[in-house]
């Protein structure tokens, strides 16, 4: 890459001589981890940041240095309430924008869960699928017109998704054993998919939207995984790590790096509809290995569209 970029850049270190005042960006998840570095970093460097959480009150804890880099420069926070796992407050949540009408230069899917023991959303789905895919799907959709011309979507996807691809006849596991990484791995490839299908509908507006493997990183996101799936996770970190790949574990400012790079930085052209790792396009593998690449089936047209299509089904609403 000519800009230098690579698995150990920081989220400063992309923004280094950049001034976002004036820009604004809404940034989901924003009570722990990534996302309150995604949302300091912006605001740090002048941008106008919408935080999207769905318990106030830790978002408004966890956002501290957030606040404190924007009453020290030209930037500004300020959270929303959104619980993914509930369309009815997604919904609210789509509302209380498009009543306010300010208009965003991107937004960053950043909220999710990983490997959580079986259970439901609000509405009856699987509840990674529901929460990580469709409750952004229904919000992302919803404000969609907010999102400026020339502007972007960055929506998280893992490098889990090499677990499982999305199973479109039964994404809820209604009558497949549920297993928490191959569900985790399938929400985190419709992830993906979503990228590319909002990508191709939203380009002659030249807005252009992408998925971001952030790396590995110890945050909360591993809150709710049993031993059984902290096991398995450490198997195949094992399992990387002796056959060469370089897995490594990167600090949380690395690893959101990617996400900020391709909301703010990245040429569009070279972004849109892909998979993005370590500050660059990711390169297309055959063989799994949740260290680095993508799978083909995370990034084709033709099964994005047949997810946005299952998707609307499940929300009940068309875009």
């Amino acid at each position: 890459m000519a800009d230098g970029f690579g698995a150990t850049t920081t989220t400063d270190e992309v923004l280094d001589g950049v001034d976002l005042t004036g820009k604004r960006y809404l940034v989901t998840g924003v009570s722990a981890g990534l996302g309150v570095e995604t949302a300091r970093a912006l605001v740090a460097h002048g941008a106008a940041v919408v935080g999207a959480a769905r318990d106030l009150a830790k978002a408004e804890s966890a956002t501290a240095e957030v606040r404190a880099a924007a009453e020290s420069g030209t930037g500004s926070f300020e959270l929303l309430q959104l619980d993914l796992a509930s369309l009815a407050s997604v919904r609210a949540a789509a509302d209380r924008l498009i009543a306010d009408g300010r208009r965003f230069d991107a937004v960053i899917a950043n909220a999710g869960i990983m490997a959580t023991p079986e259970g439901r959303t609000a509405d009856g789905f699987e509840l990674q699928f529901g929460t990580n895919h469709l409750g952004h799907f229904l919000f992302v959709n919803r404000i969609a017109p907010l999102i400026v011309d020339g502007g972007r979507f960055v929506g998280l996807s893992s490098g889990a998704h090499h677990f499982s691809d999305i199973d479109l006849d039964d994404p809820n596991f209604e009558t497949t054993p549920y297993d928490p990484w191959r569900a985790y791995g399938a929400a985190k490839t419709a992830n993906a998919l979503f990228a590319v299908e909002f990508d191709r509908r939203h380009r002659g507006r030249g807005i252009r939207a992408a998925s971001v493997h952030p790396g590995g990183i110890n945050t909360e996101l591993g809150r709710y995984m049993s031993e059984e799936a902290q096991a398995t996770l450490t198997a195949a970190i094992a399992q990387m790590q002796a056959s060469g790949q370089g897995f490594a574990f990167k600090s949380v400012p690395q690893g959101a790096a990617t996400s900020v790079w391709a909301a703010t930085v990245a040429d569009p052209a070279e972004i849109g509809g892909r998979y993005l790792e370590d500050c660059h396009v990711a390169e297309t593998v055959e063989t799994q290995s949740v260290g680095f690449g993508v799978r083909p089936y995370a990034l084709d047209a033709a099964r994005a569209k047949l997810l946005w299509d299952k998707s609307e089904a499940l929300v009940g609403e068309s875009f």
